[in-house]
């Protein structure tokens, strides 16, 4: 008579990359990750010929977040999260930029790579030189972002990577207050917005007040999260907590691949809505430019 095979182990894997750094456990990726996406097809293939308008990402450079307990993750940019939303972009006719805070190479998580999923891998190996070589934020800033800049969208992607950095950069700040006075698009998921705290820096109250978006749920990185092994340890502070008290309205409390769209925010909460909020996408940048 066959056993029945034993559980992965909820213990998060060692990175030994880093000191009492910690990948996550073999049974929360069995939960969280798997060799395909929900994709189905783009909505606007090759819609976009004009070749002006562009996309720029910012994407997480460091690796490593620290936990309350002082172990780390080893995170980045989740790459369905990152790759999904601009495979469909991309497909639409809008070429991409990649830039990080100094301008170090994009951190991703490899771990949650869809292995068997073409267009993820497709525009994974399309965007290689430019994850490995972005442009260095700043320099996007003081030459790039004005009245008649080409970026029609900002793209902020998740991965508890976006935690670190983002929130505090003035450079953050001042790129999404450009695009909030320019009407161009800010598109995040996940834990990428994070990032939109940044726009409070230096004020007394964040331009984003009132908005209304989606989030990863704190109440997950409070208790699954960490009861699975995905994190070694509780986070420092949780992203829709310190959105909520800035004044954004969070829309969600699960993770059902919610997205929503207000004004030009656009967002989405995990990479269960990676698809969704690419289709999203998709659909305000083409109707933009044709305008």
């Amino acid at each position: 008579m066959s056993q029945a095979a034993p559980e992965p182990s909820r213990a998060p894997t060692p990175d030994p990359a880093e000191d009492d750094a910690y990948f996550p456990s073999p049974y929360s990726l069995g939960q969280y990750t798997a060799p395909r996406t929900d994709f189905d097809g783009v909505r606007h293939k090759g819609a976009y010929t004009q070749g002006r308008w562009k996309v720029l990402v910012i994407a997480a450079e460091e690796r490593y977040v620290l936990m309350q307990n002082g172990t780390q993750f080893s995170s980045g940019n989740h790459p369905v999260e990152t790759l999904l939303p601009l495979h469909h972009l991309m497909e639409a006719g809008f070429d991409v930029d990649i830039a990080t805070v100094e301008g170090y190479p994009a951190k991703l998580e490899l771990w949650a790579m869809p292995r068997d999923d073409e267009a993820v891998l497709g525009t994974y190996e399309a965007l290689k030189p430019k994850l490995k070589r972005p442009r260095r934020l700043a320099d996007v800033v003081a030459k790039e972002l004005g009245p008649d800049s080409d970026y029609l969208a900002v793209f902020i992607p998740g991965g508890h990577a976006a935690m670190v950095g983002l929130p505090t950069s003035e450079t953050v700040g001042r790129t999404l207050d450009w695009a909030l006075a320019e009407d161009r698009f800010i598109i995040t998921l996940c834990h990428g917005p994070a990032a939109l705290l940044a726009a409070k820096l230096g004020k007394t109250e964040s331009p984003f007040k009132g908005y209304s978006l989606c989030v990863f749920p704190d109440a997950a990185d409070e208790g699954p999260n960490v009861d699975i092994g995905y994190l070694p340890g509780r986070l420092p502070w949780l992203v829709a907590d310190l959105l909520s008290k800035q004044g954004l309205n969070i829309l969600n409390d699960g993770l059902t691949g919610s997205t929503h769209q207000d004004r030009r925010l656009l967002s989405g909460d995990s990479p269960l809505a990676a698809n969704k909020l690419g289709l999203l996408a998709a659909d305000a940048l083409v109707e933009a430019a044709a305008g």
